[in-house]
């Protein structure tokens, strides 16, 4: 596995890659790998040839009230994962080697960044998407292997992709979840065990949502409703958003088509703040 640091290395690295016919397949992460990264690790696999893995913990994506120097970091622990399974080469670089001195340069997409996490975190999205558009100049994959839990964040890059004519494919792995529901996230080592158990809620109030309309309910406001309500008997438990909605375009829906349309939730348990979604 080689690990590599500047842009100048990763690009000599890909061009000789491409120049033997090699597929690429592109995993972007902030670092401290968990099981979510495996299996999007495992799907770049099953892809292509060749798997990246980025891992740059992206100053653009805190907003102003979230603190980027406490973000959790195990640059060693996440080499010794990857290699572990395999991962060709680890994109490391530095804040400084991606955004230098005077750097100026963003991509924003405003359309379907503007709700759901938009609204509570409004420059986090520029940050998704510029760094994501620097890291496919870069690599030039063939794919990027995203996770489900961040189903707006595939929607927006996604249209990003699209609009630019890119040319990626962007490969969906599903979320990877633990014993109790609980998505697989690197806040959940944040959690006290109350914590934790708290917020099973999100899980419960998503299983419920889909139970409902496999019974019949179509009327997306009774399913947000019994959610939200779900949601509401836990004390930690403050909910940021309930929302379903179009799963491409992120707008709300107005009646539940199953199977095309996504139930995505947002809480604060105490200080944490967890996501998590379920097409429905």
């Amino acid at each position: 596995m080689r690990k590599i640091t500047t842009v100048a290395d990763m690009r000599t690295a890909i061009a000789g890659l491409r120049a033997e016919g090699k597929s690429i397949a592109l995993v972007p992460t902030m670092g401290a790998l968990h099981a979510g990264h495996a299996a999007l690790i495992a799907a770049a696999e099953a892809r292509a040839d060749i798997v990246v893995v980025s891992i740059f913990v992206n100053p653009l994506a805190f907003g102003p009230n979230e603190v980027f120097a406490s973000y959790p970091r195990s640059p060693d622990a996440d080499c010794r994962l990857c290699e572990e399974l395999q991962v060709d080469a680890v994109f490391m670089p530095s804040t400084e080697e991606f955004f230098p001195r005077g750097y100026s340069t963003f991509v924003h997409e405003d359309a379907v960044s503007k709700p759901l996490c938009g609204i509570s975190r409004p420059t986090h999205f520029r940050g998704v998407t510029t760094v994501a558009a620097k890291l496919l100049n870069i690599v030039r994959p063939d794919a990027m292997v995203l996770g489900q839990r961040d189903a707006q964040q595939v929607a927006v890059l996604r249209k990003m992709i699209a609009d630019l004519h890119l040319g990626v494919e962007v490969v969906v792995a599903p979320t990877v979840r633990e014993g109790d529901g609980l998505a697989v996230n690197v806040r959940n080592r944040e959690l006290t065990a109350t914590q934790r158990q708290e917020a099973g809620s999100i899980f419960a109030a998503l299983k419920r949502a889909q139970d409902m309309v496999a019974q019949g309910v179509r009327s997306p406001d009774r399913v947000i409703a019994e959610a939200t309500h779900l949601l509401g008997e836990r004390r930690r438990v403050r909910v940021i958003y309930v929302s379903i909605v179009d799963p491409v375009t992120m707008e709300p829906m107005r009646e539940v088509v199953p199977g095309r349309t996504l139930m995505a939730i947002a809480v604060w348990v105490d200080e944490v703040r967890l996501i998590d979604n379920v097409m429905l």
